[in-house]
């Protein structure tokens, strides 16, 4: 079987070892002829899907992961009494990465094996000059290039007229396994550890009616932070924000993936999480195919879309649900609903169903 990936980043590299452990051939189609692994984001696995990903996709080293046992949520102010709180006294919830370390990792293995091979993208390629090449699959997880523009245009959207900023605070030592996320006038901050020395920060900014330059953002996660004695602040990265939900999946034995099937805000760190699932999904797909001695076509993608797209767009609402609903206090100026929630974070059934909610998405 031979399998076409177009994309850079760690989908593409992500789903490309995962058909590769299956021993089907992958063609990896990217644009840049120097990859950058410079980076302050990082990305947060929760645990299920933390431990598929060790066990069917990359053995993730001990040392390019930290472990998060404890979530504190706060409105405005963070030396009032939290919101809610997650914690689980028998596992961890989640895992966060840096993002450049699992890239180098994953290319570095990538690369010496005889079933990968990368291929720089021209400029003059196009579905016509794939076709000869007869690949049974063309999975595209590039939102921007002819094919999504050509197939995958049709899709449910919304402009959060949000940045998020990222960067990574270096300060004292501490015991650093709880992730804090504030919600503050300005929008959702988050804390998130990476190490006893290190902490990531992503801080989604409304930038509707007001802009920030980057001594503003710096002034902020200052004030907003929660017990970190800082020594540096990295460079600030920025992006826009906005939600995304694609109506079609594929055409012919062409299957979009990624960002370009599913955006989502980065309020609750579920876009990877997402995806992760997404993989899970298409690999039992074909791993059932493959143990009848069926052959591998385009019958398999509209399997993967009627397991898929409504899960995914359920979830997604749901995360939209809760960027929107913090936003309700600050908009209509009620402290109300700060009461009610705080009330019901107290019930156990409530944070562990958020708990599992946050772990598995709509599958638990």
């Amino acid at each position: 079987m031979n399998v076409c990936i177009i994309g850079e980043g760690l989908t593409a590299l992500s789903l490309a070892k995962s058909l590769i452990n299956k021993k089907i051939n992958v063609h990896y189609y990217h644009k840049s002829r120097n990859s950058n692994f410079s980076s302050n984001r990082t990305i947060g696995i929760s645990k299920s899907n933390f431990e598929f990903f060790k066990e069917k996709i990359f053995q993730i080293s001990k040392n390019n992961y930290w472990k998060i046992n404890r979530i504190e949520i706060y409105t405005d102010k963070i030396d009032t009494e939290n919101l809610l709180k997650f914690e689980n006294d028998k596992n961890d919830l989640f895992y966060i990465i840096k993002n450049d370390k699992l890239l180098k990792s994953l290319n570095s293995n990538l690369i010496k094996s005889k079933f990968f091979k990368k291929i720089l993208l021209k400029k003059d390629i196009n579905e016509e000059s794939l076709n000869k090449k007869k690949y049974d699959l063309i999975i595209n997880c590039d939102a921007s290039n002819f094919l999504a523009k050509k197939y995958f245009t049709k899709k449910i959207s919304k402009n959060y007229y949000n940045l998020a900023y990222t960067t990574i605070l270096k300060h004292k030592k501490i015991e650093n396994n709880t992730a804090t996320q504030i919600f503050t006038k300005q929008g959702p901050i988050a804390f998130l550890p990476i190490s006893n020395i290190e902490t990531s920060v992503v801080y989604s900014i409304d930038v509707k009616n007001k802009k920030f330059d980057n001594s503003d953002v710096i002034d902020l996660i200052n004030k907003n932070n929660p017990k970190y004695k800082i020594n540096k602040i990295n460079k600030l990265n920025s992006f826009e924000l906005s939600s995304s939900n694609l109506r079609n999946y594929h055409h012919k034995n062409i299957l979009a993936f990624g960002d370009l099937l599913h955006r989502i805000h980065p309020v609750a760190g579920q876009g990877f999480n997402m995806i992760i699932r997404d993989i899970k999904i298409l690999s039992e797909i074909i791993e059932s195919k493959t143990e009848l001695g069926l052959h591998i076509d385009a019958l398999i993608l509209s399997d993967f879309e009627k397991l898929t797209r409504n899960k995914n767009f359920i979830f997604s609402s749901g995360i939209d649900f809760i960027y929107e609903f913090f936003n309700i206090e600050k908009k209509i100026k009620n402290k109300n609903i700060t009461k009610i929630l705080k009330t019901i974070g107290k019930n156990k059934n409530f944070t562990n169903l958020l708990i599992k909610f946050a772990d598995r998405g709509i599958n638990f």
